[in-house]
């Protein structure tokens, strides 16, 4: 089976949905192609948090030394699996590099900044496509039990109000006028005005229906197995059922995205990081705002009459098996932070893929080697955040316009591809 097309997009999640949606605006002719369904991989059960406020990268000073702490305690925020693998132990050196201030404060600015033009983004997608996914712009209480926590957490207020986005320090007795569902005998909290949350999977299934409606060919359950880049009729992507010809690809397959392009002896230095998420029924609302438990990292979204409970960060490769010691230790401590707990259950339990890059900052733009496939992975937790503006940033580079923000921190080429 042989097929044309002008665009081919790779990857059915938020990313290659929101890239669909502003290409087909922009007059270019896509195919959009899914190993899976359409959301079925990270877009799907993810906290749902659209948050400029998550805007520090994760490798920052003193990361490290948390890291080795963590690393070997299999319920912690963060936990490698030990293997003998010489692409993590070069990403790790890497990462390792990149955690220092200067290379930090560099990428906030940027972060929120292109966090804050996609808040802007969802505001008029959803609106102008009468999206229905829950979509709530209460903003976001960064919460912590311990003065050491909290902190922690006016220190990375302090960047954000630095990189222009608000934010409100707030004691106790004051987030529980606010935020009646925290426990008492926490600390107090960071509130973020520009913050919002959705219902992840419902957003990127109903923008998906909408690109479809438009005329983008979307096929699902068709695994790419690699590119052949020196086709002469364009860009042939090879897959599980059969060639297409295009003129240009978009790689926003995610974790996936590496082995694709191995075939082309291209290293794109991108990890898969296992999170997890825990949703059940709380027969009426516990919260009126989405939230962050700061020493646990766990992000919580009120999803209407649901709660969402979502957070680990896990270098085990391409592995979505479910550690249960690991959800259980998500769900124990949101006990901690909130009222209700006993309504806390781990039966609804998801796992899902976070492709991180070495220096925290996504990948957006062409290949230096190959100019004509551009690449938009690497936004590991922010990934639903930055959904919208990588699609629109995409599409001004595939179109050659102006670009509304600078992607210079973003180009592949910083990694030498």
């Amino acid at each position: 089976m042989g097929q044309k097309a002008d665009v081919v997009i790779i990857g059915g999640g938020v990313i290659g949905i929101c890239t669909a949606y502003y290409l087909q605006k922009a007059g270019r002719q896509v195919i959009l192609l899914e190993r899976d369904e359409i959301c079925s991989g990270s877009s799907y059960g993810n906290s749902g948090l659209i948050v400029p406020s998550h805007s520090i990268p994760l490798p920052a000073p003193g990361v490290v030394f948390q890291a080795l702490k963590w690393m070997f305690n299999p319920e912690s925020p963060f936990y490698i699996k030990p293997r003998l693998d010489l692409n993590l132990m070069s990403w790790l050196l890497r990462f390792t590099f990149n955690c220092t201030s200067g290379r930090m404060f560099a990428s906030v600015k940027t972060l929120v900044e292109l966090s804050r033009a996609s808040r802007v983004l969802y505001d008029q997608l959803i609106s102008e496509e009468s999206i229905r996914c829950n979509y709530e712009t209460s903003g976001l209480l960064m919460v912590y039990r311990t003065e050491e926590g909290y902190e922690e957490g006016v220190h990375e207020g302090k960047l954000m109000r630095d990189a222009g986005l608000p934010s409100k320090e707030m004691k106790v007795n004051d987030l529980i006028k606010m935020e009646p569902g925290i426990r008492s005998d926490i600390f107090g909290g960071i509130y973020y005005s520009e913050d919002a949350f959705l219902n992840p999977s419902e957003f990127v299934t109903a923008l998906a229906q909408v690109v479809r409606d438009k005329g983008v060919d979307i096929r699902e359950d068709i695994e790419v197995i690699g590119l052949d880049t020196n086709s002469v009729n364009g860009i042939k992507v090879k897959t599980s059922f059969g060639d297409y010809t295009c003129n240009e690809v978009v790689l926003a397959a995610g974790s996936w995205s590496p082995g694709i392009l191995n075939g082309q002896n291209i290293n794109l230095p991108v990890e898969p990081a296992k999170g997890y998420s825990v949703t059940f029924d709380t027969e009426t609302p516990l919260l009126k705002h989405a939230l962050i438990l700061g020493e646990a990292k766990i992000g919580v979204n009120p999803l209407g009459r649901n709660l969402r409970l979502a957070g680990t960060l896990e270098l085990a490769g391409l592995d979505l098996s479910i550690s249960t010691r690991r959800v259980n230790a998500v769900v124990n401590s949101a006990k901690r932070y909130l009222n209700g707990g006993d309504k806390f259950t781990a039966d609804n339990v998801w796992a899902g893929l976070r492709p991180v890059t070495p220096d925290g900052v996504p990948i957006i733009g062409r290949l230096r080697s190959h100019p004509n496939v551009l690449v938009a992975t690497g936004h590991a937790t922010i990934g639903m955040t930055l959904g919208p503006i990588t699609g629109k940033l995409v599409t001004e580079i595939l179109c050659n316009k102006g670009q509304s923000i600078d992607t210079g921190l973003f180009t592949p080429s910083r990694f030498g591809i």
